[in-house]
């Protein structure tokens, strides 16, 4: 009886550390939400006015650019995975990567080849374990995105597209995020940079009344302005949405752990008490049964 007691103890003991870890990271995670969400509202201005302009641009130029329209030279596609770069944020990681496996398996039944990029530890763990061909990777700072990083992301999936089709040069750019709707919902998304096509584009209130558009120089040369800070913007944008996503995560799943370690303890406490109880009865029964053998003889 005293070994389960020991036994016991150990569990609650054990579980007692887990839970101080569960409440610091639920804590830290608390901490840094309003944060994340402050930025990705501050952020979505820009992402939509320059992607209206975008739209614009494609929509009214008459001339045919190399970023507009499909290419048939060459049929890769880049998709960009963006995951935590930490667990314990319950299916958060999981459900992205689910996404992108679904984006995958639809892009290969089309006969594309997929180019892969990861952002993110869990993404690029759960593809080195398949082996699978990693063509840029950016790990460290998920919950906390830097600009620095966005636009060595932009430069890198814009300078694939922009490529030769024998120098590995890619048709289309997807990204596989997850978006932030609420603290109890964030939605793993797909969305296709580039070629261009019209998303968040102009609002159907305003396409009423048709503007007209001059463009000066050119719209090629406007264009080509505008896209590398479209792209920029988008993949921060969507880094941002992931970082509120996986914040909100993590609290949402460190405290049920926090409550789950509650219960578990409570589960050890009754029963180390229960073998404490026991081995009392027992010992009062040994001396019980010692005393009658004593007066009896």
């Amino acid at each position: 009886m005293g070994g389960q007691q020991r036994v016991y103890r150990g569990k609650i003991r054990s579980t007692q550390s887990l839970k101080k870890i569960f409440r610091a990271m639920e804590l830290i995670a608390a901490s840094r939400i309003g944060k994340a969400r402050d930025r990705v509202k501050a952020a979505s201005p820009y992402s939509q006015a320059i992607t209206r302009a975008i739209s614009a641009v494609a929509t009214h130029s008459t001339v045919s650019h190399p970023l507009t329209i499909e290419r048939t030279d060459t049929n890769r596609v880049a998709v960009l995975t963006v995951s935590s770069d930490r667990g314990m944020a319950g299916a958060y990681s999981a459900n992205v990567i689910r996404e992108a496996e679904r984006l995958r398996e639809r892009l290969t039944e089309d006969g594309k080849e997929i180019v892969q990029f990861v952002a993110g530890r869990r993404a690029l763990s759960y593809y080195n374990f398949r082996h699978r061909e990693i063509a840029g990777e950016w790990t460290g700072g998920s919950d906390a995105p830097d600009v620095r990083v966005a636009k060595e992301i932009a430069t890198a999936l814009f300078n694939a597209f922009e490529a030769k089709a024998d120098m590995g040069g890619v048709g289309e750019i997807h990204i596989v995020y997850t978006h932030f709707r609420s603290m109890v919902a964030q939605e793993p998304r797909v969305i296709r940079l580039l070629p261009l096509e019209i998303v968040e584009g102009v609002a159907e209130s305003d396409a009423e009344v048709e503007p007209l558009y001059e463009f000066e120089p050119s719209s090629d040369e406007v264009l080509d302005s505008l896209l590398p800070r479209y792209i920029e913007s988008r993949i921060y944008s969507c880094l941002l949405q992931a970082s509120a996503s996986e914040l909100a995560a993590r609290q949402r799943a460190m405290n049920t752990a926090t409550t789950n370690a509650e219960d578990i303890i409570r589960q050890y406490t009754r029963l180390a008490n229960s073998a404490r109880q026991s081995e009392i009865t027992q010992e009062i029964s040994e001396i019980v049964s010692g005393a009658d053998a004593l007066a009896a003889s």
